[in-house]
């Protein structure tokens, strides 16, 4: 008599569906705070330390500032 049942078929049948649905829960929520943090981190404004720019160099190579 073999009463052998494979680790995996005693999973699926143990299975919890109330567990099941939690994890999806979750797991939508970690998904979801992730695309959250990305975008949010796209919209951010970015201050750029205008007083440190070197603007002559900019001017020395526009053509039209040249010709005048």
């Amino acid at each position: 008599m073999n009463n052998f049942e494979s680790t995996y078929a005693l999973l699926v049948r143990s299975e919890e569906k109330n567990r099941s649905l939690l994890e999806t829960l979750v797991y939508a929520i970690f998904i979801l705070s992730a695309v959250f943090s990305i975008w949010q981190f796209a919209h951010q404004p970015i201050m750029l330390p205008l007083k440190s720019v070197n603007t002559s160099a900019a001017i020395a190579c526009d053509a039209t500032i040249a010709r005048s």
